[in-house]
C-alpha cells in the first residue's frame, strides 16, 4: 500500500459496489451500477464509476471488494431524545385504555414523569440505559445521530444529561449533536410562574450550558400543553444571541403557527407538522427550513391527521425521517422501521424515505457540507448493504440488511 497524490495518508477502495449517492441534483438516488467508492484520512475523494480509477491507484491502495453490495451514505437519525431515566410502558396501557396525550400529561404523567426518573438517575445510570438505544441505531447503519435534552428542566439535571450526550460520542464511534430542549415541558417548581421559568431559561440555562461547550442547538416544544409561540421567540431570541441554531416541535398536536414561526427564527427544522398549513410549509420554504417527519409518534398517539407531504413536495421544502426515540410517544430504536412507517402511513416514495434518512437528515442538523451524500470531500460514513435494490431498505419490516457499517473511512 502508498500513499496517493495527497500525502496526508493510505487511500481505502470499495471496489465493485453499487451505489446510490444521494448527490445533490442527481436523479432519483443517483445510482452507479458498477462504481466505486475511494477514502483517504477519513473523506471521500472519490465516488463514481468503476472504470474511472486508474489499476495502478487500485495497486497502491487497500482495496476492499463489495461483490456487488449496495453502499449508501451512512444513516442519520436528526431527532432522537434518547437520554432519559425510567420508562414509561404504564402511559402505554392508559393509552390503550382511551387516555389521550394531553390527557396523561395534565394528570402528571408525559414529559414530567421522565423529568422526575431522570433527575434521579446518576449519569453512569444514564449513560448504561441510553447506550443500548444508540446501539441499536447503530446495528443499523446509523453514523450521525442528534440527542435532545428536555428531562431535566434545570439547569444541573440538563447539564448531567448533555454531558452525557457528549460522552456517548465518546464511548461509540459516532457523531453526535447536541440539542438543548430545556423548552419541553414546565417543570413542576415552576408550575404557577410560567414566566419565570422561561426567564430562567434565557437568562440563565441557555448561556451557562453553551458556556461549557454542551450545546450545538436549542430546540422548543410549541403546542398547547407546553409553550406559546411568545414564550419560544424568548428562547429563540436567547439561542441566538449565543450564535446558536434553533429547531422547533411544531403543530404536533394543533396548528399554533410553528411553521411560521421557525421560519421566522431561520430554523434548521420544524419537526412533527402534523396540522401545519399552507402558509407555514410556504414560510418553512422561503426560509429554507427543513421538515422533520416523526412517523413512530404518530403511529403511537393513533393520530389520524398526517403531516402535509403534499404541501411540503409543493413548495420543495425537504424532508427528512427520524425516529424521534424517546420513552413515551416513540419509544423505537429502528430508524429503518421509521422509513416504512413514512412511507406507508405518510405516503413517501423510498427515494424520499431515503433521502430522509441521509441527504435531508444531514440538511435538517446544519451539516449538509459535510455527510449525507457519497460525495467528495464529504466523510467517509457509509452503509453498506446486502440488498439487491434500495426498496428493500423501506419495504422490509423487522430485517436488517446492513453488512458493514464504516464511519470517517474506519
Amino acid at each position: 500500500m502508498a500513499e496517493s497524490d495527497d500525502p496526508g495518508g493510505v487511500e481505502t477502495i470499495w471496489l465493485n459496489a453499487r451505489l446510490a449517492t444521494l448527490a445533490s441534483g442527481a436523479t432519483g438516488l443517483g445510482t452507479i451500477d458498477n462504481g466505486a467508492l475511494i477514502a483517504r484520512d477519513g473523506r471521500i475523494v472519490f465516488a463514481g464509476p468503476q472504470d474511472a480509477i486508474p489499476a495502478d491507484r487500485r495497486a497502491r491502495a487497500r482495496v476492499v471488494d463489495c461483490e456487488r453490495r449496495w453502499i449508501t451514505p451512512g444513516l442519520i437519525d436528526c431527532h432522537t431524545h434518547l437520554v432519559y431515566g425510567g420508562d414509561r410502558a404504564r402511559e402505554f396501557e392508559m393509552r390503550l385504555a382511551g387516555a389521550t396525550y394531553e390527557e396523561i400529561a395534565r394528570s402528571g404523567g408525559g414529559i414530567l414523569s421522565s423529568v422526575r426518573a431522570t433527575r434521579e438517575a446518576s449519569e453512569e445510570d444514564l449513560i448504561r440505559s441510553a447506550l443500548r438505544r444508540l446501539d441499536a441505531l447503530i446495528a443499523e447503519g446509523v453514523t450521525t445521530i442528534e440527542i435532545k435534552s428536555g428531562y431535566g428542566l434545570d439547569v444541573e439535571a440538563e447539564r448531567k444529561s448533555l454531558r452525557v450526550v457528549r460522552r456517548l460520542a465518546e464511548i461509540r464511534p459516532v457523531a453526535v449533536r447536541a440539542t438543548l430542549l430545556a423548552a419541553h415541558a414546565l417543570p413542576p417548581e415552576f408550575a404557577d410562574d410560567r414566566a419565570a421559568y422561561v426567564e430562567t431559561l434565557a437568562e440563565r440555562m441557555i448561556p451557562a450550558l453553551a458556556a461549557e461547550g454542551l450545546v450545538d442547538a436549542v430546540d422548543a416544544f410549541c403546542e398547547r400543553i407546553a409553550f406559546t409561540p411568545a414564550e419560544v421567540a424568548r428562547v429563540f431570541d436567547a439561542a441566538r444571541r449565543l450564535g446558536l441554531p434553533v429547531k422547533l416541535h411544531a403543530d404536533q398536536l394543533s396548528n399554533g403557527g410553528g411553521g411560521a414561526l421557525a421560519a421566522k427564527f431561520g430554523a434548521l427544522s420544524a419537526d412533527h407538522l402534523e396540522y401545519t398549513d399552507e402558509a407555514g410549509v410556504a414560510a418553512m420554504a422561503s426560509a429554507g427550513v427543513a421538515a422533520v417527519l416523526l412517523p413512530a409518534a404518530y403511529y403511537v398517539l393513533r393520530e389520524t391527521h398526517a403531516p402535509p407531504v403534499a404541501l411540503l413536495r409543493k413548495y420543495r421544502v425537504p424532508m427528512a425521517v427520524a425516529t424521534d426515540s424517546n420513552p413515551g410517544t416513540s419509544p423505537m430504536t429502528s430508524l429503518l422501521l421509521a422509513l416504512n412507517m413514512a412511507a406507508t402511513l405518510f405516503g413517501l416514495t423510498v427515494d424520499e424515505c431515503l433521502a430522509g434518512a441521509t441527504r435531508n437528515a444531514a440538511r435538517a442538523l446544519g451539516l449538509e457540507a459535510d455527510i449525507g451524500t457519497l460525495e467528495a470531500g464529504k466523510w467517509a460514513d457509509l452503509a453498506i448493504w446486502d440488498i439487491e435494490q434500495p426498496a428493500e431498505l423501506v419495504y422490509r419490516l423487522g430485517f436488517n440488511a446492513l453488512h458493514a457499517r464504516v464511519w470517517r473511512g474506519q
